[in-house]
Order: structure tokens, then sequence, then C-alpha cells
């Protein structure tokens, strides 16, 4: 860390200085723009339940109804589309997907297109689900247009930031939104347990103290999480010679391969449900939902848990075919050490995929559920919270817009070296 600031002060990386100005100016942008709010709208002060999610990763701008209130989220939605169009459910779009570079450039396309329209879908749900169903249907219209333009902004800032900054412009963003509302927990943290009055002085300060190291021991704990790998030994054949070379190499599979994929695909699919209980007001529905899918009943959290582990293993084997790549390490001359080439390669990595995720998967429902349980056993506010998903979002974004400034300097690093020589 210290020797990359040391880099960073060289006038040698004076563009990746700019690079990095260039990023913190367009999320200040993205902070302003979370607190104009739409005109002729108002706050929400209820609890969101699921959305609430979608409001931490906006930085609270769906409960302010501000102009970015629905965030990039329309986008990351039409992107899940995408990739499960892909999986040969639509012919043209698999046709697409093997066309490369080209392909891509269309699919990304497409993407944008539906993310539009997704937006503008979410705008007039989420007008009336703020302000309201008395809403005439000209004010719905204005808003749902407002809240679009807001998403296609943030779409469009995503990629400058990608282009002339540092990182993923649209994980930035996210993560800049999860970032922003921190300050506000630890604030109210601080307002509750010392001076409200509620807890005597020193012990309200040691539950304080001991809030921020657990919180701490968490991020360290995610760190260690998402940087973990099962690493498979790998050995190639010299195809001249038919005999074992001596080049070996590993091929890494990550603990939580699927990220924070899973608990988005989760809580969207049950604040869907929840949603449209609401809007057609049936009774039993409504029931139902409250019962089953509320997050704060144990059942609501269970079927919250099963529902990540099953996104977690259909995210996963989405992200890496076991079929393919047994398929493209035969055609490479590799193999895994006592594992014969073809389908008993593929059967191998199947099962360790099964293993790894459901590791991956447990970290995930005891992250995502920890701050439901710690609210229900402290009865602190909502916004008072240990872990939980925005933890995966901004701990995951960190370290890979790290790795890809380190990246950036050690390559720079090496050019100058290769010049001199």
């Amino acid at each position: 860390m210290f020797s990359i600031l040391k880099q960073l002060k060289s006038s040698k990386n004076k563009d990746i200085r700019k690079r990095i100005y260039f990023t913190l100016f367009a999320l200040f942008i993205f902070f302003i723009g979370t607190t104009i709010k739409v005109p002729g709208t108002k706050d929400y002060t209820s609890s969101l339940g699921f959305v609430e999610l979608l409001n931490v990763m906006g930085g609270g701008a769906l409960k302010r109804f501000s102009l970015l209130a629905l965030g990039v989220m329309p986008y990351i939605t039409s992107e899940i589309i995408m990739e499960l169009l892909q999986m040969d459910i639509i012919p043209y779009f698999s046709e697409l997907k093997k066309q490369g570079p080209v392909g891509r450039q269309k699919i990304t396309k497409i993407g944008r297109y539906l993310g539009i329209f997704v937006a503008f879908i979410q705008g007039i749900v989420f007008s009336f689900l703020i302000n309201g169903s008395n809403l005439a249907p000209t004010k719905v219209i204005y808003i749902a247009t407002v809240l679009t333009a807001g998403t296609a902004f943030l779409m469009w800032l995503g990629d400058q930031i990608t282009r002339k900054g540092l990182g993923n412009g649209l994980s930035l963003i996210i993560m800049a939104g999860i970032v922003f509302s921190l300050p506000e927990m630890f604030k109210q943290a601080f307002s509750i347990l010392i001076t409200s009055g509620k807890y005597q002085f020193w012990i309200g300060l040691l539950l304080f103290i001991a809030f921020v190291i657990v919180y701490a021991l968490i991020i360290v704990g995610v760190v260690f999480v998402q940087e973990a790998e099962r690493r498979v030994p790998i050995k190639y054949v010299n195809k001249t010679t038919t005999f074992e070379s001596n080049d070996k190499s590993f091929m890494p599979f990550k603990i939580n391969s699927a990220g924070v994929i899973p608990v988005i695909f989760a809580s969207s699919l049950m604040a869907i449900i929840s949603t449209v209980a609401q809007f057609t007001k049936n009774q039993a529905f409504i029931k139902f939902t409250q019962n089953y899918l509320d997050y704060t009943k144990i059942t609501g959290i269970i079927i919250f848990a099963v529902l990540i582990y099953i996104f977690s293993y259909f995210y996963t084997y989405i992200q890496i075919k076991p079929e393919e790549l047994a398929k493209n390490l035969n055609e490479n001359g590799g193999f895994i050490p006592g594992i014969r080439p073809g389908k008993e390669t593929e059967n191998y990595v199947t099962k360790l995929l099964m293993s790894v995720t459901f590791l991956g998967g447990a970290f995930i429902v005891i992250i995502a559920i920890l701050p439901i349980l710690f609210n229900k056993i402290t009865n602190l506010p909502q916004v008072i919270t240990l872990g939980g998903t925005g933890l995966l979002i901004v701990v995951g974004v960190a370290l890979e817009t790290y790795k890809q400034l380190e990246g950036s300097l050690v390559a720079r690093n090496y050019k100058r070296e290769y010049r001199r020589k």
C-alpha cells in the first residue's frame, strides 16, 4: 500500500493521478445527484423492506426520491437478463455470444436499451410505492421519465469513469452509494449508544467501541474470504514430443465466485413478489408475503437464505462451465494430475464447484442475514447494521480497483526497465 502511494507521487505517474482525480470528481457529481429531489415528490419515511438494498446502493437516494433514485440497478438487471438469454434460451443471443468482440458489442448495445426500458418500468412502480396510488397518469409518466433519465446519466457516467478514470465505473458508483451512507450509520450508532441517555456513558462508550471493532473484524473476514481460492494443479504436455513438459500452473477456483449477485437476485425476487402483492391488493396474497417473505421473521430469513444458496450455484455455473473448461483444457494440452481428460475432468470440476460453492454460499448467507439478526437482537434502527450486502460490495470493488491500480503501476515499471535494457 505505502509503496503504491510512493509511486503515485512520482511525476512519471502523473496520468494515473489524473485518472484518480477524474474518478473522484465523477463520484462527487453522483453524490450531488443523490441529494436533488424529483420535483413535486416526497421522502419515504416508512421501512423499504427488501427494497432497502436498492436504497443503500444508491446512497439513500431512493428514500429521498432523488433524480438518481433508481441508481444503476436497472442496467444491472438488464445485464443479468442478457446473461440468461445467452444460455441457449434464444438462439440469436447464443450466436452473438460466439461472434467474439462484434457479438459482445451488439449484446452490450441491446442490454443498454433493455436497461432504459427496465428503468422506466421501475420508475412507474416506485412512483406509486413512494408517492401513493392516487397519482395522475401524467404525473406518473413524468416521474418515471425523470428517473429513467437519471439512470441513463449514471450509465453514461459509469462509462466515463471506466474510460477516463480508474476501475469499473458502474461498480464504483454502487460502492460510492454505500460508502456515502456509512457516516450516517456510525453517527446514529454514536447517538443512540452514547448521547441518547439510553445507557450509562461508560457502558454506551464500550458498546460503541465494541461495535466499531466487530465491524472492522467483519471487514477483515470479508477480505479473507473474497481472496480465498482453491488452486487445482495443471500440467501440460509438450505436443512435439508427447512428453510432459516442466510447465506447471494452477487453475484457481474462488470460494465466492458469485460475489454479491446471489443476494441481489434473492432480494430482488422477494421485493418483486411483495410489490406485486401491494399492487393487487389481494389480502390473502398480502398476508402470505407478510408471513413468509418478511425478512424480520424466521420464515422470511430461511427463504432468503435458501434463495441465496440456489442463486449462488446458478450464477457460479453460469460463469464457470465445467464442460467448456474441460474441453479448452484438453485442446491446449493440459490436464489435472490423476484425472483423465474429457468427461472425467468435467465431473471432477463439477464436484469441486459443488463443494467450493457450498462454502461460498454459506459465507454469503451469514453476511447477508447478519444485519437482520443484529437488528432483531439489539432493537437498534435498521440504519445501524453489522455486515450485509453493502459491505460485500464495498470490499469486492475496493479490492478489484486496488488490483487494477497495482497492475498498472507494475506494468509501467516493467516497461521502463525493459526500455533501459
